[in-house]
């Protein structure tokens, strides 16, 4: 049977705020040389499936630059291979996908030219190692005309993801979007589908202008429970992490740098594939100190760096010191720089003496107490922190800011924003 899969990579990602301003979720800088994208490619291939549609919408550059043609993951190929598909004006005048479910109704051609008899649904943005073919294989023995990868989540966490009961036989008899109550369980959708192809058609071809089937998870998955179709759970034990926070963005990435971590980015039998860039290897100097750290290339050390991730071409200036930080693409840490608990996007400029993420971790962000509540310093794209700054804890530093838009003493209190 020929499966074949789409990937769903058009998230804004909102409550990564500046992290994803400028690129889709999917498209962020994950553990170094990565983006977030690439394990849910690498998990296709490594499963042996080979004809791949990435749906993109959200700000799709980075992640269209990124992917290309999909050399790295030998997606590259004269029959199957990536597609990058984007929504389209089409004569019914339809555009902006409205939808999970919509976004692969517009592209039911993909998956019909390809003659596909299983369609695994996929989103891009999250954190996980996993062979696809034991939940296709599950499928097909079930005769299910829908599977729908779950595992537990803490009772606290229900209401980010659907959430169902199963009967005895793993078959899904409710499902419930979101729940605000409690009382519903904890077995919760990992956001990964096999459909039946024919199915599948058949279910998204049924909405109408007045009720819509945009999403899977609000309208698709309750009709077809409704309707009396095979919809099953095949329960996942692996490691799966929705990165969608900015904190659990920077425990995730901290957790790599455990003695025996979770997620092994060092197994080569299920390795992550990556378009790499070009650069030199990374140079640590004389006086330089690095201790369970990640350090990518390009990146040249002369400071300090302690528990933190660095992705390529970060320069730490001697005297610099960089501890529990995620520090991406072309950073430079100016001379005595200190940076504790921060975030930083691409490009930024740290100048000397300037200390980042001090003071009372319990005093939230004050324009986004839901988003920085966790003690992390997050600084957007481009930014420069000038020379002597002091910048307090839960601090959201835009992408662009400069040393005019900081206060006369370059003082920035807990859970400020400039």
């Amino acid at each position: 049977m020929r499966t074949i899969a789409m990937i769903l990579a058009g998230g804004e990602g909102t409550r990564l705020t500046v992290l994803s301003e400028e690129r889709a979720k999917p498209a962020v800088p994950f553990a170094g040389k990565f983006r977030i994208i690439d394990f849910t490619i690498s998990n296709c291939v490594n499963s042996g499936i080979y004809t791949v549609g990435i749906l993109t919408q959200y700000r799709p550059h980075s992640l269209n630059d990124h992917i290309g043609i999909g050399k790295p993951w030998d997606l590259d190929r004269s029959r199957g291979g990536v597609r990058l598909l984007q929504p389209y004006e089409a004569r019914r005048g339809r555009t902006w996908y409205a939808g999970t479910a919509d976004a692969i109704y517009q592209n039911l051609d993909f998956i019909k030219q390809n003659r596909a008899d299983n369609v695994v649904i996929l989103s891009g943005d999250h954190i996980y190692k996993m062979d696809y073919r034991p939940m296709i294989d599950y499928h097909i023995a079930h005769g299910a005309d829908l599977t729908i990868g779950v595992m537990p989540v803490p009772l606290e966490e229900t209401h980010r993801f659907g959430i169902m009961q199963v009967d005895e036989e793993s078959r899904i008899v409710q499902f419930f979007e979101k729940p605000k109550d409690r009382d519903k369980g904890n077995l919760a959708s990992m956001g990964i589908y096999v459909f039946n192809a024919n199915v599948l058609e058949r279910r998204l071809s049924e909405g109408r202008p007045d009720k819509p089937r945009n999403d899977f998870g609000k309208d698709i998955i309750p009709a077809m429970i409704a309707a009396a179709d095979r919809v099953y759970a095949y329960r996942f034990e692996g490691y799966w992490v929705d990165v969608g926070t900015v904190d659990s963005y920077w425990l995730t990435s901290l957790e790599l740098l455990q003695p025996n971590p979770a997620l092994d980015l060092y197994n080569d039998q299920w390795p992550v594939h990556t378009r790499s860039e070009e650069r030199p290897p990374a140079k640590i100097g004389p006086q330089a100190k690095v201790v369970s750290s990640m350090v990518s290339n390009g990146c040249v050390i002369r400071g300090v760096v302690v528990n933190s991730v660095l992705s390529p071409g970060v320069y730490v200036s001697p005297g610099a010191v960089v501890q529990d930080s995620v520090i991406m693409n072309d950073t430079w840490i100016g001379p005595g720089a200190r940076l504790d608990k921060v975030v930083v996007d691409k490009k930024v400029v740290i100048g000397a003496g300037a200390i980042v993420g001090t003071g009372d971790p319990a005093v939230v962000n004050e324009q986004m107490p839901d988003r920085l509540f966790a003690g992390i310093t997050l600084i957007g794209k481009r930014a420069f922190i000038p020379d002597g700054a002091r910048i307090g804890r839960n601090v959201l530093i835009n992408s662009n800011r400069d040393e005019g838009d900081f206060p006369a003493d370059k003082v920035v209190a807990d859970g400020k924003t400039i």
